[in-house]
C-alpha cells in the first residue's frame, strides 16, 4: 500500500474476489434458447432487464419472467438461476485469508455492482470457508441491488462514505473496471485496478 493514512478498503466482488466465466453464462443461456444474450449481457454497459436488476429495480420473479418472455418458451426458476449463477466461478480460498487478515489491520468493507440471485448463490457458494460466512469477511457490505444505485454512479460512493462514516482520503479502493476506480479517484479515494484472476495481495506486502 503506496497511500500513507489508509484505515478504509473498499472491495469489489466480481472479478476481484470471485473469479467470473461470461462465455459459460452466455453458452447456458443460449442452451435455454436466449439467443440474442451476447448483445443483452454486455459487462461494461450492463442495459435493460440485467441493469434494473442490479439496481433493484425489479424483483428476483420479474427477472425471471422477464427472461423466460426473452426466451419466449416455458423456462423453470431454476434453469435461468443456473444459467445465470454459471457466471460465477469461486472465490480463492487464499484471497479469503486475505480478507481475514486484512480485516486485522483495516475496517474492510464491500461495494459490489449484484443482484439477489449473485449474491445469494456467493454467500451459499463462493463466501464459505472453515467456520466463516459472507458476514465475518466484512464491516458491512454495499449491494448495488439494495442500494438502489450502481457503480459508476457517483451517488453509491457518497452514499457509502456517508452511511459508514469514513474519510474519502483515508480509503482505499479495489475494483476492476477504471471506470469505477475513476469515478472513487473524483471523490479523493484511492484506487487500484487488478486484471482479471490477479493476485492483488502484493498490495499489502510488508505494510
Amino acid at each position: 500500500m503506496k497511500n500513507k493514512g489508509i484505515k478504509n478498503l473498499l472491495i469489489d466482488l466480481g472479478g476481484v474476489l470471485i473469479n467470473l466465466d461470461r462465455q459459460r453464462c452466455m453458452e447456458n443461456f443460449k442452451k435455454l434458447g436466449f439467443t440474442d444474450v451476447e448483445e443483452r449481457l454486455n459487462i461494461q454497459q450492463l442495459n435493460g432487464i440485467f441493469m434494473q436488476q442490479e439496481k433493484g429495480l425489479i424483483t428476483s420473479a420479474e427477472f425471471r419472467n422477464g427472461i423466460r418472455e426473452m426466451i419466449g418458451k416455458a423456462v423453470s426458476d431454476k434453469q435461468i438461476d443456473e444459467a445465470w449463477n454459471s457466471f460465477l466461478i469461486d472465490i480463492p480460498t487464499y484471497k479469503l485469508d486475505l480478507l481475514l487478515k486484512l480485516r486485522e489491520k483495516y475496517v474492510v468493507y464491500l461495494l459490489s455492482n449484484t443482484n439477489e440471485i449473485h449474491w445469494k448463490w456467493a454467500c451459499e457458494n463462493a463466501f464459505p470457508y472453515r467456520t466463516f460466512k459472507a458476514e465475518d469477511y466484512f464491516e458491512k457490505a454495499y449491494l448495488s441491488y439494495e442500494m438502489h444505485l450502481v457503480k459508476p454512479e457517483p451517488e453509491i460512493f457518497k452514499a457509502v462514505i456517508e452511511d459508514a462514516g469514513i474519510e474519502p482520503q483515508e480509503t482505499f479502493f479495489i475494483d476492476d473496471s477504471e471506470i469505477n476506480c475513476k469515478a472513487a479517484r473524483e471523490l479523493g479515494i484511492s484506487t487500484y485496478t487488478p486484471k482479471a484472476g490477479e493476485d492483488w495481495s502484493h498490495l499489502f506486502k510488508n505494510k
